[in-house]
């Protein structure tokens, strides 16, 4: 049997104050602007098993699985939610941190939708 604990207590999700099943912020403060799509997919599923802490513990088989996704990808996403500061990952245990105030810088070649439209608003 697995035995969970937090990986990141300073940082244990909270419900959010507006009504919304996932956090508003994600999409309001940029968090989901600085992620590719495959983190998003893999940060979507953990927010929906994840329990009232964030943590959950499936399988890497078991998250290709459900996202139809291969390891390499999973890793690639993985790593990339742990670099922007949305998740901590110690195997076999997730945990779906709190939203930070500020969202993490994007990640090398990743633009949020609001620095694309601020880059074609200058173009003319």
């Amino acid at each position: 049997m697995i035995r969970k604990h937090l990986l990141c207590p300073e940082r244990v999700r909270k419900i959010p104050k507006q009504f919304s099943w996932i956090d508003q912020r994600l999409v309001r403060d940029g968090h989901i602007g600085r992620v590719s799509h495959r983190a998003a997919a893999v940060y979507l599923f953990l927010v929906t098993v994840a329990d009232a802490q964030g943590l959950s513990y499936y399988s890497d088989a078991a998250v290709c699985r459900r996202l139809a996704m291969d390891e390499s990808c999973l890793n690639d996403a993985r790593r990339e939610l742990v670099q922007t500061g949305l998740l901590a990952y110690s195997p076999p245990l997730y945990q779906v941190l709190d939203l930070e105030k500020e969202a993490a810088p994007a990640a090398p070649g990743l633009y949020s939708l609001q620095e694309i439209f601020k880059q074609m608003g200058g173009r003319r």
